[in-house]
């Protein structure tokens, strides 16, 4: 829309001498001495004031990028740090004979919770899941990360994903580098179908149980007088029970429950009321960098409500077990709770929504 123009009102005066204008006073100083409009600030001190604000800009700028190389390390620095760029593949030890939590298939492939985790991190950590190579570790092993290939040679690995729960012992061992747990189940007990109720394991003393070698239910069903046998792959217990060897086999309930869940009406769970819970975390042995790196990848799981990969995995492989271990838990439904590591990041890096984790 154009906008018209309207002419003056006529001037009643017009035609009429002009006299002379009238006087213009000078506008009153400022008694403090203050610049008025249009006054130019004298001796450059405009000049001055704008050098000091760019002077102080310029420290901010300089003091917060100075904050920022000092602080933690940043997760690309830690990956170069941890030896992991340039890597073409990710070892991983991780038990075999575990139905639902680690378990090696006839083709040579993983499946079970544990492989699920270490492929979690694995992707994480920048790996493709065709770039990971799962290695079979015993029990006794985890500590020294020494698994087996598939030429039978021990080898070193990156990440030890196999049932390993956190103790005050293992956790002084240097050797040791624990992340935060990632799934928290209890000690339980398991018999031929028809034995008579456990509630204790007292009520096994004096009676043939085997158990994992080098593992935390060894203290509490030696503490109970059991005749105790060792092995270093609970299958081996689990065949020793069938064939009437022991009378029961004792380690974390989230390890017997998926041999229960294949036999059912050969073998049956027991809940002995131990209130101390098993807590499994990775190994990342003396990798400070590679444990923190872990530790980011169960925090961004536990974390990120678009993050499911945790909840996919315990309905994919732990749910189908509980319905034939009615009698115990078999493990905490949510994931552990994971404290924030402290790595580097730049404030709208640190925007993912949060949620309770567990």
């Amino acid at each position: 829309m154009r906008i018209r123009r309207t002419k003056p009102e006529p001037d009643p005066g017009a035609g009429q001498a002009a006299g002379p204008p009238p006087p213009v006073e000078p506008p009153e100083p400022d008694p403090a001495g203050r610049p008025g409009p249009g006054d130019v600030l004298p001796g450059g001190r405009g000049l001055r004031l704008a050098g000091w604000l760019a002077a102080v800009m310029a420290a901010v700028v300089v003091a917060g990028w100075a904050v920022w190389e000092t602080g933690p390390p940043t997760e690309a620095e830690l990956l170069e740090q941890a030896g992991l760029n340039g890597r073409r593949s990710l070892l991983v030890g991780v038990k075999d004979d575990t139905p639902g939590i680690a378990l090696r298939k006839p083709d040579g492939t993983y499946e079970g919770f544990d492989i699920q985790i270490a492929l979690m991190i694995a992707a994480d950590l920048g790996f493709r899941a065709s770039e990971v190579e799962f290695l079979s570790i015993e029990t006794e092993d985890r500590a020294r990360m020494t698994a087996r290939n598939a030429a039978g040679q021990h080898v070193k690995v990156d990440l030890v994903v196999a049932t390993f729960s956190v103790t005050p012992a293992r956790s002084a061992n240097r050797a040791i580098g624990f992340s935060a747990p990632y799934l928290e189940t209890q000690q339980s007990v398991i018999t031929r179908k028809g034995h008579p109720d456990i509630t204790s394991l007292t009520q096994l003393r004096g009676k043939k149980v085997c158990t994992l070698a080098a593992s935390t239910s060894e203290t509490e069903i030696d503490r109970a007088g059991a005749e105790v046998t060792r092995k270093n792959r609970i299958s081996d217990c689990v065949t020793g029970l069938k064939t009437k060897e022991y009378e029961a086999v004792t380690t974390d309930t989230a390890i017997l429950a998926g041999f229960v869940a294949e036999e059912p009406g050969l073998l049956e769970h027991h809940d002995i009321g131990l209130e101390t819970s098993e807590q499994w975390a990775v190994n990342a042995g003396a990798n400070g960098a590679l444990r923190t790196l872990v530790d980011l990848s169960l925090h961004r799981s536990a974390t990120d409500p678009q993050d499911m990969r945790w909840e996919e995995a315990y309905e994919r492989f732990v749910t189908p077990m509980q319905a034939h271990n009615p009698r115990e838990q078999i493990a905490g439904r949510t994931q552990p709770a994971v404290p924030e590591p402290d790595v580097r990041r730049w404030p709208w890096e640190r925007g993912i929504p949060q949620r309770n984790a567990g």
